[in-house]
């Protein structure tokens, strides 16, 4: 064998290396984001539900307080009026997020380049947070939708010590979490806590992978792939 063959026999085996190692990472790619995908869809269950029993408890509460403020509100403390306006707002808002995750989620194209999908779950991961925010925001109405106007008698001062410690603690813990639950948090013991299962993990497992693709992706290479 001459120098020109061996040179034209080396020449074909790079040539089939390449093309194997080709295939062998548009598979891995593939793969992994039917992975991804795979990932963020076990999140709809559960937010499926969780918007149906927030709209059930929307109603339901609605209906009462509207019925309350119509025919009885003279009869029902101004306190439990106001918790439950705050409350039931607090809850539609949410609602309207949950709605537009569930939206997101099923928009999500994982043919599309990674940098549009990495932005797509990141907002995400940010409305992920902000609904838990809001959520937190409710703890103080629940130590207040039970006042009334015997309460604040002059002979109930020890009663409106020991409620007012409960209040203002309620307060201090929601207000604490609103502004520190965010992204830079989330190894925090207190932050795994809170945010574990299908409300959170999903999109952790799928900002990895996606990290996965981007990293074995070569320069440029993105752009000219086509996917599944």
């Amino acid at each position: 064998m001459n120098e020109q063959e061996l040179k034209l026999l080396w020449h074909s085996t790079n040539e089939k290396l390449e093309s194997s190692l080709r295939v062998n990472k548009n598979n891995t790619d593939e793969i992994t984001r039917l992975k991804a995908q795979n990932v963020l869809a076990s999140m709809k269950p559960t937010k499926l539900f969780t918007l149906i029993v927030g709209i059930i408890w929307v109603i339901g509460l609605g209906s009462i307080l509207g019925n309350l403020i119509v025919n009885h509100l003279g009869d029902v403390s101004l306190f439990f009026l106001l918790s439950a306006t705050i409350q039931v707002l607090l809850t539609a808002i949410t609602i309207g997020i949950y709605v537009y995750q569930i939206d997101l989620i099923s928009k999500i194209d994982f043919s599309e380049p990674v940098l549009t999908i990495q932005e797509k779950v990141s907002k995400l991961k940010i409305s992920t947070l902000n609904v838990t925010r809001l959520l937190f925001l409710q703890l103080p109405v629940w130590t207040t939708f039970y006042w009334n106007e015997r309460m604040f008698l002059a002979e109930n001062w020890l009663l409106w010590v020991l409620q007012a410690i409960v209040t203002i603690s309620f307060v201090y813990i929601a207000l604490w979490l609103f502004f520190n639950i965010k992204y830079e948090n989330r190894n925090k013991k207190w932050f795994k806590l809170i945010f574990r299962g299908k409300e959170w993990e999903p999109v952790l497992q799928s900002m990895e992978l996606l990290n996965q693709i981007e990293q074995y992706q070569e320069p440029g290479e993105e752009d000219a792939a086509t996917h599944f």
